[in-house]
């Protein structure tokens, strides 16, 4: 009998939510199957299967709080082994009924689309060999397996790219939109269409990136729902940044046009060449990386009674995900050229798309960006992430008449904000800083020669 115990969940976390079981009581586990999914403040973890067996006990049900090293549950590794003599005989005695077939001509079967034909899969079952990965066998992450249930997709006939074989949700996105259904039919190409279906007909516009709240109950006029506790921890993480600082926000503006223009001119070679789109954010990660090479105040933590320096910048920046905002950083920032960070911004924007961004992902920032113009704010007051002592608020590019040498301009228009930890930073050198921002995002050839 083998424990299932909640594993080390990271520097400072002490404790997790139960969030979802994957596997039921009875159900068979091979070893890296994901048992059950733990929701902490900062990240979701998987708990794997280290054994082959049957789990025989689930001790904590979804929403349980459990403290690191708590018993989950138990795998019966002899139910497995008796699991597999069964089949086996089972097997054995299937090939003693079945007709004889000439063995030394069997070949495998060259492709999925022949899964679709009509004559031989009967034979090819009866024969003992396997047409379709069975579910059980098919490994995929949690968010993988709830945007496959939600798009109707086979993840049997998905093409696992993570570690191991494991099912992103990216690669169910490539095959929902390639038109992969749960009838099994192949994509690439697809050979048979499957019957009509309105869920999986080509005109039906993707998914929303966050799925709508569910409709109250017929006839109610209040819902309540337990808050998470990635939720209740953003809550506490919040409250403590404002109580224990004094918050100060000042705001700017900057012409969006040279930037624009740039990316117009590059990003289409640029994504063809290094598969990254070229979106605004790898700029404003430059230039905010060089302006705190200016005010070194605004990259610094107190400690104490004491002002830490932070000679580096690993640059947080704010996603907002399915299950709450996530910061993770880019380390090193300040050493990487601008087409580096694209990369970077990418690869952590898809991680925590996918659920799969890691403790390391998530700490030893020194300097968040955040970006709500994505959302269509116009202007906010961004909330320090704790400890550190300054944030830079992004916001909506929008055409407005601006006053250029003496004559009326219709230019794209960002408003910028620097939140700040006064105790800190004084209000000239924040002034002075996002002034330097501007700078550099009106001019960004002078980032490109630096």
């Amino acid at each position: 009998m083998t424990s299932i115990k909640v594993p080390p969940l990271g520097e400072s976390i002490v404790e997790a939510t139960v969030s979802r079981w994957m596997k039921k009581e009875g159900d068979q586990v091979s070893p890296g199957d994901t048992l059950v999914e733990l929701e902490t403040d900062k990240i979701t973890v998987e708990v794997p299967a280290m054994s082959r067996g049957v789990l025989t006990k689930r001790l904590h049900a979804e929403g349980d709080v459990v403290k690191v090293d708590d018993l989950l549950g138990e795998i019966d590794e002899s139910a497995a082994a008796a699991a597999a003599k069964r089949e086996t005989v089972s097997a054995s005695t299937q090939r003693g009924q079945a007709t004889p077939a000439p063995t030394p001509t069997r070949t495998p079967a060259p492709a999925p689309s022949i899964q679709g034909s009509s004559g031989s899969s009967a034979p090819a079952t009866a024969a003992g060999t396997k047409p379709e990965p069975a579910k059980d066998d098919v490994r995929a992450s949690p968010a993988a397996e709830r945007l496959a249930a939600q798009q109707n997709v086979n993840l049997a006939s998905v093409t696992g790219t993570g570690r191991g074989g494991v099912i992103s949700k990216a690669d169910v996105i490539d095959n929902a939109r390639d038109g992969t259904t749960s009838s099994g039919t192949a994509t690439r190409p697809p050979v048979q269409a499957p019957a009509p279906s309105a869920p999986t007909a080509p005109t039906t516009p993707p998914p929303a990136r966050t799925p709508p709240a569910p409709p109250p109950p017929s006839g109610a006029r209040e819902t309540r729902e337990k808050m998470s506790t990635r939720r209740k921890r953003i809550a506490e993480h919040l409250l403590e940044s404002q109580h224990a600082t004094a918050h100060l926000t000042t705001f700017n503006e900057i012409d969006m046009t040279a930037v624009e223009a740039l990316r117009a001119r590059v990003k289409e070679r640029i994504e063809k060449e290094h598969g990254v789109k070229l979106s605004i954010m790898p700029f404003f990660v430059k230039a905010a990386c060089m302006a705190l090479k200016s005010y070194p105040m605004v990259n610094a933590q107190i400690d104490g009674d004491s002002i830490v320096y932070k000679h580096y910048v690993n640059m947080g920046i704010a996603v907002a995900s399915d299950a709450g905002l996530v910061v993770p950083s880019i380390k090193d920032a300040d050493r990487k050229a601008l087409l580096e960070i694209a990369q970077d911004v990418a690869a952590v924007a898809t991680k925590a798309r996918d659920g799969k961004l890691t403790m390391e992902d998530l700490t030893g920032g020194t300097f968040t960006i955040t970006n709500g113009g994505v959302f269509g704010s116009l202007v906010s007051t961004p909330i320090l992430n704790y400890p550190q002592v300054a944030i830079l608020g992004l916001h909506k590019i929008q055409e407005r008449p601006v006053a250029i040498a003496g004559k009326v301009e219709i230019r794209p228009m960002m408003y910028v904000a620097l939140s700040y930890d006064h105790r800190v930073i004084d209000g000239q050198q924040a002034v002075l800083y996002l002034v330097r921002v501007k700078e550099l995002m009106e001019d960004p050839a002078t980032m490109l020669v630096d």
